[in-house]
């Protein structure tokens, strides 16, 4: 059994082939979703490597977060966009998982984010999610987990109000959107924890700072934040 499905499998790559996410260009073995080309031009912030960085700017004066990074510059039109737009909206759950991996190796190194306790993605609406078929930030943030060795929480946080798209939002607006509507459904299971906030993109901030404002409201918790992209417009 296991040589016929080889077979077919070899057969099925043969016609069609695995190809690159960002350029197209057919990956060889072991390559897996990014070539080595586009992974070796990925446009990694390094943010990681200081507190005082661009995304962490984001939130002075707003909330009180410890630390905040993002994987790699996200901007409108690069190839490096159709990472998100598979991940988000084409249903590449596993790409989530790889990317947040590639991710948590990264931040395992950094003394900011390796004293965490505990990986909490940000929650779709159960009607937004059941829409999609899946949470990508929670595949994001398992991916994480898995490269810090630590326990992800994705039932506790949970987004209690529908809400419109924030695309074409001014920071204001995106702000309103969403203030006041994320409820902590079980507060001793936070408390006293170092919780990282996972989420795809960040743009103004105003998600993820409406999740933490939520979070601090429990006794001794603190917030860092990591998303895969920063959209540097």
């Amino acid at each position: 059994m296991t040589k016929i499905y080889r077979i077919v499998n070899d057969l099925k790559e043969f016609i069609y082939p695995p190809l690159c996410i960002t350029c197209g260009e057919r990956l060889l073995s072991p390559e897996k979703y990014l070539c080595i080309n586009c992974l070796a031009d990925l446009p990694v912030t390094n943010f990681h490597l200081s507190p005082e960085n661009t995304v962490a700017e984001i939130f002075w004066g707003r909330v009180k977060i410890e630390n905040a990074t993002s994987f790699f510059h996200y901007r409108k039109g690069s190839r490096y966009q159709k990472l998100i737009h598979f991940i988000k909206y084409r249903g590449m759950k596993e790409l989530g998982n790889e990317c947040g991996g590639r991710f948590g190796k990264i931040l395992a190194g950094s003394e900011y984010y390796n004293s965490t306790d505990l990986i909490v993605p940000v929650p779709l609406h159960p009607r937004k999610k059941k829409k999609r078929g899946y949470n990508q930030s929670e595949y994001i943030a398992a991916g994480i987990a898995s490269a810090l060795n630590k326990p992800v929480c994705s039932d506790n946080l949970t987004r209690i109000a529908y809400t419109p798209s924030q695309t074409k939002k001014s920071r204001y607006e995106r702000w309103q959107n969403v203030n006041g509507i994320f409820k902590i459904n079980c507060p001793e299971d936070f408390k006293n924890k170092h919780i990282l906030l996972v989420d795809d993109v960040i743009t103004t901030g105003s998600t993820l700072e409406a999740c933490a404002s939520e979070i601090l409201k429990i006794t001794d918790t603190k917030i860092s934040i990591a998303t895969l992209a920063y959209a540097d417009f």
